[in-house]
């Protein structure tokens, strides 16, 4: 398949700190790729560099499929872009500002289409396009970043924590936005600290840590490693015992055991296979099981944690 973004031994510094190693990273055409990792990870270099507003130190950049330092004007109108940090203020209403923003972005002759698209998008996403964009709440202002975004229907979207002060009514009209981007054959490279936003959209996922990829794949089978969580009630009165069996699980962690007049409650975390337990508590009149599914921010937790501790200089920092 065709890449809408790929990058090979990207490498950048700032100075003497290291902000990407090495990085190797591809999106698939008509994708949702998920971008996650802890802040200083390297998720807004990266991104900065895929539009040309941070040039690389060494390594290789394309973005459908032209080099962004060659690709000029062009290649923008045919990316919207979400920044991280949006500083949105001035005079100008959301309707002016907009209207600027159709001109030099949307493709050439089709502003008025445009501005059209933008008025659905901001009535999607309740905004007062009449009014200053500097009297706007963070919120409404981060709706018009997405607006400028996505009004011209771009090949790629390029979304720096795009849901940030949005209120969860619209993080999801949000989501929707990128699943109909997507089913319409757009890209899509979303970061996100919001992990259900990585869960409910994207096809594949990237983790970052110290501007190193620490894994990367389809996100069902990053979460397949994840810690599940368990709890059950078993018949008996002898939480000593039970506690005693279920640590001899593999993967069990985080156990705790309480008895009552009538029965054990256990809540307990296990990582990998799950049989073993289930072997176990067959020997039990067990009252009631829950096991929740995987979890990616478990998965993501605990890869940082063996970054951190494998990558040397993890302090190193990206700057945004």
């Amino acid at each position: 398949m065709t890449a809408a973004v790929e990058t090979r031994a990207l490498h950048k510094t700032y100075g003497q700190r290291v902000a990407l190693h090495e990085l190797d990273l591809r999106v698939q055409e008509g994708s949702v790729f998920g971008l996650i990792g802890p802040n200083g990870a390297g998720k807004t270099t990266t991104m900065r560099t895929l539009i040309d507003t941070i040039r690389p130190s060494s390594g290789t950049v394309r973005v459908l499929g032209e080099d962004p330092r060659q690709g000029g004007a062009a290649l923008r109108r045919r990316i919207g872009y979400v920044p991280g940090e949006l500083h949105l203020e001035g005079r100008a209403s959301g309707h002016r500002l907009l209207s600027f923003y159709a001109e030099v972005s949307g493709r050439p002759g089709d502003a008025a289409s445009t501005l059209r698209t933008a008025h659905d998008l901001a009535d999607r996403l309740g905004v007062d396009l009449n009014r200053p964009v500097r009297t706007l709440s963070k919120g409404n202002k981060q709706k018009i970043g997405l607006i400028q975004a996505f009004m011209h229907r771009p090949e790629l979207l390029i979304l720096d924590e795009p849901t940030s002060g949005l209120d969860p009514l619209m993080q999801r009209e949000f989501l929707q936005l990128v699943r109909e981007a997507r089913a319409a054959g757009q890209s899509v490279l979303l970061s996100s600290h919001v992990l259900s936003e990585i869960q409910q959209t994207a096809d594949e996922v990237a983790v970052l840590s110290a501007g190193r990829i620490v894994a990367d794949g389809p996100v069902a089978a990053l979460r397949l490693g994840s810690v599940r969580r368990v709890r059950v009630i078993v018949e008996g009165t002898d939480a000593a015992a039970a506690r005693a069996a279920l640590e001899r699980v593999p993967g069990i962690d985080a156990l705790e055991a309480t008895a009552t007049a009538a029965d054990v409650q256990v809540s307990a975390t296990i990582e990998g296979a799950i049989d073993p337990l289930v072997k176990l508590l067959a020997q039990y009149d067990v009252r009631e099981l829950t096991v929740e599914e995987p979890d990616l921010e478990e998965s993501v937790l605990r890869l940082y944690g063996d970054a951190s501790s494998s990558t040397p200089g993890g302090e190193e920092a990206d700057h945004a």
